[in-house]
């Protein structure tokens, strides 16, 4: 071979932003989606199968969903899409109604560091 691809040598060209309409932000209101944020199906959602305006990877994204719940990263790896592109499509699916984000809970604050040290002095009187 000469390097060139031919047909379906090349595989799948379609580019990101051909899949997000050219849009790199989620939704108007700027939702962010960490990447342990857990997405699940809403079950009391809008039927998917009545819009018409859902895409193939949206609805692939539902399809994962569907199953059980998945974080963003989960859904990156297992859709085979950039986590920016899935991030925009799960902004559109969120709009809709056809999913719920549960956000990660935040890392606990660490105790202050005069109560480590009384922590420390107590352990080392013993």
């Amino acid at each position: 071979m000469d390097g060139q691809w031919y047909d379906a040598d090349a595989g799948p060209l379609v580019r990101p932003y051909a899949v997000t309409g050219g849009r790199t932000k989620p939704g108007p209101h700027g939702v962010r989606f960490d990447l342990i944020a857990l997405v699940v199906v809403d079950a009391d959602g809008a039927d998917p199968a009545g819009e018409p305006l859902l895409g193939p990877e949206h609805r692939a994204l539902l399809g994962l969903c569907r199953s059980e719940t998945q974080s963003v990263a989960e859904l990156a790896a297992e859709a085979d899409l950039p986590v920016g592109v899935v991030r925009v499509l799960l902004g559109d699916l969120l709009e809709a109604g056809h999913v719920r984000v549960s956000r990660p809970v935040p890392p606990a604050t660490l105790p202050d560091e005069r109560i480590l040290r009384e922590v420390i002095e107590g352990l080392r009187a013993l």
